[in-house]
């Protein structure tokens, strides 16, 4: 059957978003056939887009969605048509009306949580639940910081911190992402178009520094962030918002303190598919009970998704954009 998707036939630009028909079959054994309802953007899907994470062309964007299944494969046993669905990390493709993706991925709604907060939350909210709960497994009283606190993921990140008893210290481009990150439960937070971050949390520390950083920034904040960070502390860089780090001299880690460095994705960290049910669990037990809301800012057409990636990539969001089929 025909549907209508964003594909790309080259790296490059918003332009190069083009709506296009293109075919979708049937559920393999152990695939879901889903009709979207609201599909998540993020940052990562601009990373494929210019070519920073490659993948084969003419291809799809985007990994989230939510909606209905409207067809099972004969092994799938946990779904049925009619369920409310959502996933967190399918192939590319989700900015389409309708895809097939594996069954292993994805997970019912509950029914208290909105197809548009599924769509919005599940790349990001396990993305927070994995850098809190098992990159570096935080148990309460520690003194963080977290990179572009306003963000998507970033005021994710402050709720979950605080229901934690976390304090977790956020940069922001802006006062009023400032604001925006300490309603939602930043303990401090800094504004880098006017404050040295590395002094500043200095300052909010006593000079002690914290035990772990959240770096989705990448090259912009790389440096700096080793600054921030207690000897044998753990530098977690998980994004790449202003360029990739290259060029690392690991010997800078000897001399800051004998720093840990990681680089995680939420792939490696969902599998196997107990710990991507326990995962969404944590999640969705906070959201359910008003620990963690969802903030959509902004909804476009999927025949927008020009727009949205224009506005994301220049750095105008806060909070979370879904696509609407």
């Amino acid at each position: 059957m025909k549907t209508q998707a964003i594909r790309i036939p080259a790296h490059g630009g918003p332009e190069v978003l083009q709506l296009a028909e293109v075919e979708v079959g049937d559920p393999g054994p152990d695939d879901v056939r889903i009709r979207h309802t609201a599909i998540g953007v993020n940052f990562i899907d601009i990373y494929y887009r210019t070519g920073l994470y490659a993948s084969p062309l003419p291809h799809g964007l985007g990994f989230e969605g939510a909606g209905v299944v409207e067809a099972v494969g004969s092994n799938v046993k946990f779904l049925k048509e009619g369920d409310r669905v959502a996933y967190p990390q399918g192939p590319l493709g989700a900015y389409s009306q309708l895809r097939v993706v594996p069954a292993a991925t994805v997970v019912k709604l509950p029914k208290k949580i909105t197809d548009e907060e599924g769509a919005a939350v599940m790349l990001k909210g396990l993305t927070v639940q994995y850098l809190f709960r098992q990159t570096y497994r935080l148990q309460g009283n520690e003194t963080i910081l977290f990179h572009a606190a306003a963000g998507g993921v970033g005021l994710i990140a402050c709720q979950w911190a605080k229901a934690l008893g976390v304090k977790l210290i956020g940069t922001v481009s802006s006062d009023e992402k400032a604001a925006l990150a300490k309603a939602h439960g930043a303990w401090a937070t800094i504004n880098y178009a006017k404050e040295n971050f590395v002094e500043r949390v200095k300052d909010l520390t006593g000079g002690a520094k914290c035990p772990v950083v959240y770096d989705g920034v990448g090259k912009d904040t790389w440096e700096g962030s080793l600054d921030c960070l207690q000897p044998r502390g753990l530098m977690v860089s998980f994004g790449n918002a202003s360029g990739a780090v290259t060029g690392v001299n690991l010997g800078i880690l000897a001399q800051k303190g004998s720093l840990f460095v990681t680089r995680p994705t939420l792939a490696t960290h969902i599998v196997p598919r107990k710990r991507l049910e326990e995962s969404c669990d944590e999640l969705f037990d906070l959201m359910l009970r008003g620990k963690i809301k969802v903030d959509i800012e902004r909804r476009y057409p999927l025949a927008d998704a020009r727009q949205a990636h224009i506005d994301l990539g220049g750095r105008k969001t806060t909070g979370s954009l879904v696509l609407l089929p």
